[in-house]
């Protein structure tokens, strides 16, 4: 079926329309059209073109008005100030595109797919192997997640990638303690929970640690067993391979805990492009984009300079012969490029490694793996701030665990729905405040522009007043229950009623699910979309507060005002579940 014409694009049309015909010359002119407090929609764009045609712009508008025909969607539309124009839509119409929207039936609520679908590689919650995973992890995973949902919602083809950092120096340290102490990982039980898993791999590290600190002739043999690991030894790389699995037990335990759904193939680590790096470092020296400067090799920006006025290089290979992080990353672009075949690769990384992107991006760009059919994009993203506006610690000063947080975001959220819940089990308020409470968590980091740095405030995450998931939840159980109550009496729309204004802002706004879903996905920016849900559960409640929906006045009115709770509800899920989060039936 094709998608179903929201009421902003069918008024633009027929504005532009109109435009057209009273000015031949402005050729498709956009009439800058907005949501207005003053009447149902603004069109601002007539001054720019009436300056640029150095016509009368209040002249041009009415000129405008007299080319609308009103009646079927258009109620009026009136020139207003300078030469804005104010337009009402029938509740007629408002009320007909909402049922085309419910009876969609791909279920989507009439969201369009792309035009142009691609190829699109997210990377996105990238942990270290044998470290725990601490609050700034939590980002990358909520946004990147959110960001593959809306793109495969809308029909990109998504490829995901979590880029773990699995190899390094580190490890050299780690094989050969576990060499010299091999029971150090052994599993007493078949099933080892992710705590447990973490809990070796802590242990084990530190004591790797004290005797690499303490004792040369340990630290001899560990620098050793770097050599043999980046030379491929099978029995070392056997031992590495203890450890990435190890972390991995962990690395989904987290990851479930946060409702989400990461896949095995999915993690390709900075190992997975060992192969390539000679090659990458070869095509670079070879199209003259990286040159040998004081033994490393090297690429130069005009524009990046360190303190001293000196050129910061992006060092690919350096002067012992090692590889660092961009020999890998630039690697890994070759990979995505050419093997995956990526029209888009977007990074979902913090915004402190915005330079070192920056200078990959265009060093791809100069070797031409990078060009107009393909784009990079860095979504950088803020940090993880305390309630006193520092970044988030400890008292004693340490990185905050995730899981740590995650249990204490679940405790709360418990404990709201346990003093609200009339007739929930002990069970049902357990699974209802874990998809609560993770819930409240992904929602505060998604209602921020990633960009920003937010607050990790639970006693405002978990609140069922402000701009909070739980008050998005909660709508949703509400309609549920009115929905149930209204036992054989279905949702159905009645175009010939006329709405009251609670019912008009909350059908015109419904309606605007499918272009907010657009431009989040075309911006990468489940802001939008969140921000886009908040204000239709703010405009439910108001409808709910101000229209009676079992109590109606006729039959016909119940049964139009249950369509707009069906409508909105559904719209709730669709968008919740683009997020990553969880809307319960009954709460």
């Amino acid at each position: 079926m094709a998608s179903v014409t929201s009421l902003t694009a069918s008024v633009n049309q027929r504005l532009a329309t109109a435009l057209s015909a009273a000015l031949p010359e402005a050729g498709s002119a956009d009439p800058l059209l907005r949501r207005s407090d003053r009447a149902d929609f603004q069109a601002n764009g007539i001054l720019a073109l009436a300056k640029k045609a150095k016509a009368n712009p209040r002249e041009l508008a009415t000129r405008v008005v007299d080319g609308i025909v009103t009646g079927d969607v258009i109620k009026d539309i009136e020139v207003s100030g300078p030469g804005f124009l104010n337009i009402t839509i029938t509740d007629k119409a408002i009320t007909q595109n909402l049922a085309s929207r419910a009876t969609d039936p791909t279920g989507r609520l009439g969201v369009p797919f792309t035009d142009e679908p691609g190829t699109t590689v997210v990377d996105y919650a990238q942990p270290n192997v044998a470290k725990e995973m601490h609050v700034g992890h939590l980002r990358s995973a909520v946004i990147g997640d959110a960001v593959v949902q809306i793109l495969e919602f809308v029909g990109e083809t998504v490829v995901r990638r979590h880029h773990i950092g699995d190899w390094g120096t580190q490890f050299g340290m780690l094989i050969q303690y576990l060499d010299e102490h091999p029971h150090e990982l052994d599993h007493k039980d078949a099933q080892v929970s992710g705590e447990e898993a973490m809990s070796n791999l802590d242990r084990l590290y530190k004591a790797a640690r004290k005797h690499f600190d303490s004792d040369e002739e340990f630290k001899t043999r560990a620098r050793r067993r770097v050599v043999d690991l980046q030379a491929g030894d099978p029995k070392t790389l056997a031992a590495w391979q203890k450890f990435v699995d190890e972390s991995k037990i962990y690395f989904f335990s987290v990851f479930e805990k946060l409702d989400m759904e990461i896949r095995d193939p999915d993690i390709v680590g900075e190992s997975g492009y060992n192969d390539m790096l000679d090659e990458t470092c070869r095509l670079l020296e070879e199209a003259g984009v990286a040159v040998w400067s004081e033994g490393a090799l090297c690429v130069f920006f005009d524009d990046i300079k360190g303190p001293d006025g000196n050129l910061v290089p992006l060092i690919v290979k350096k002067s012992d012969g090692g590889y660092g992080y961009a020999a890998t990353d630039l690697s890994a672009i070759r990979d995505r490029v050419f093997n995956l075949k990526a029209s888009t690769l977007i990074y979902v990384v913090d915004a402190r490694q915005s330079l070192h992107f920056k200078m990959v991006f265009e060093t791809a760009r100069r070797a031409g793996w990078l060009n107009g059919d393909t784009k990079a994009q860095q979504l950088a993203f803020g940090t993880v701030l305390g309630k006193d506006g520092k970044p988030f610690k400890t008292r004693e000063g340490e990185t905050v665990r995730l899981v740590d947080l995650l249990d204490e975001a679940v405790d709360r959220a418990s404990a709201v729905v346990r003093e609200k819940a009339q007739d929930l089990s002990e069970e049902e308020i357990a699974e209802r405040g874990a998809q609560v409470g993770i819930g409240a968590v992904k929602y505060a980091d998604l209602s921020t522009s990633a960009n920003r740095d937010y607050k990790f405030d639970l006693d405002q995450m978990v609140s069922l007043n402000g701009d909070t998931s739980v008050y998005l939840q909660y709508a949703y159980a509400r309609i549920q229950s009115i929905l149930r109550k209204a036992g054989d009496v279905r949702p159905l729309a009645h175009p010939e009623l006329e709405l009251a204004v609670a019912e008009r802002e909350l059908g015109l706004h419904a309606d605007r699910f499918a272009e907010t879903v657009t431009e989040a996905a075309g911006e990468y920016a489940p802001h939008k979309l969140t921000a886009y849900l908040y204000q239709l559960a703010s405009l439910y409640t108001t409808f709910y507060a101000e229209c009676p929906v079992l109590k109606a006045d006729t039959p016909a009115q119940v049964e139009n005002r249950l369509f707009l709770c069906d409508i909105t509800a559904r719209t709730l899920h669709q968008g919740m579940a683009l997020l990553g989060i969880r809307t319960p039936e009954r709460l």
